[in-house]
């Protein structure tokens, strides 16, 4: 696929390591294990979104936008790296952010993610939980155009055809990059929620013809419901491409046993994956995503899913900075010592 034919900005660290996660292997007792590291993308700390804005952004500037506005979850990635895309761009943001979790904690409403909005010199607007945002979000649109104001809109997660453009280009990297070191991917697992960056990957996969299969492990939606969302996306992101009819119902796989009580809400699983990955690998997961989509990965090699001979990739959509939101979740005191 000729993904030049697409506007794109070129402001992404591309591409990102593809690393042996060895001693995480050892501790599972296989399969071989090895990351995609999506957390190491730049701008503001990096994540999966930022792919996606290079094709997004690039439309708003081919559309002459002068002010970007999306919406998403108080810690939102997604919100961070789009406020930090239109403060290198030098164009106006305005975020909307839902209260999905109910927590009144101080660094959850202020740290984080939130301060990076600001500091990008994003202004944001707080709702509560239940809101329709995208109706919310092209009301706060309509008003700031009936200023005089430019403004291009943003899904939340960057999901949509042409956000989904920088997944089905990560396809293409991480299958030239296996190529290139003799590799032979068995799966791939990553976080999948708003469903952009796995509808992408799919779609991508299947124009190559890769048969690699890739598992999303759920953050927020219902097992049909996801699966529906990511398969709706990468049809029609498919079509752009010029790939109609290559993506298949049965291609798109999520397992949803890892929710837990809710989109936001740190799970016990979640937090020992943070933890296994930080003192096995140093690597750094947060609890929204990466750490959900690592805890489906390590319970499905203890329920023996994967062969221990098969080499399974991770596929990590970053998010660290949403840590600084949820100290609260984690026990420091184990690890805290008096010396003399």
């Amino acid at each position: 696929m000729h993904l030049a034919r697409f506007p794109r900005l070129h402001l992404a660290h591309l591409p990102t390591p593809l690393e042996p996660m060895e001693r995480l292997s050892k501790e599972l007792g296989g399969p071989k294990l090895w990351i995609k590291r999506d957390d190491c993308t730049g701008v503001s700390t990096g994540g999966n979104k930022t792919r996606k804005l290079e094709f997004l952004f690039a439309e708003a500037e081919a559309e002459g936008a002068d002010m970007v506005m999306t919406q998403g979850a108080t810690q939102s990635n997604h919100a961070r790296q789009t406020a930090a895309f239109a403060a290198k761009l030098g164009m106006e943001c305005h975020i909307l952010l839902e209260d999905r979790t109910g927590y009144n904690n101080a660094n959850y409403n202020d740290n984080g993610n939130v301060l990076l909005d600001h500091l990008h010199g994003a202004t944001t607007q707080k709702f509560p939980g239940g809101h329709d945002m995208p109706g919310e979000m092209e009301r706060a649109a309509e008003a700031k155009r009936a200023e005089g104001k430019k403004v291009y809109t943003i899904p939340g997660g960057g999901s949509n055809p042409t956000g989904a453009l920088g997944y089905v280009n990560c396809a293409f990297e991480l299958l030239g990059q296996a190529n290139e070191r003799s590799l032979r991917m068995d799966h791939i697992v990553t976080a999948t929620g708003s469903s952009g960056t796995q509808a992408g990957l799919v779609t991508g996969l299947a124009a190559m013809n890769a048969n690699i299969p890739l598992l999303g492990i759920g953050t927020r939606a219902p097992q049909p419901k996801q699966e529906q969302m990511v398969f709706d996306l990468a049809v029609k992101t498919a079509e752009k491409i010029g790939a109609s009819g290559a993506v298949t119902r049965e291609m798109v796989k999520a397992n949803t046993d890892y929710v837990g009580e809710g989109y936001g809400l740190p799970t016990e699983s979640g937090l020992e994956a943070i933890r296994m990955f930080a003192e096995l690998e140093g690597l750094l997961l947060d609890p929204v995503y990466s750490a959900k989509g690592a805890a489906g990965l390590i319970d499905l090699i203890r329920k023996g899913h994967f062969d221990k001979d098969s080499n399974v990739v991770f596929l990590h959509t970053g998010g660290s900075v949403g840590l600084f939101g949820y100290d609260f979740a984690f026990d420091h005191t184990d690890r805290r010592v008096s010396i003399g």
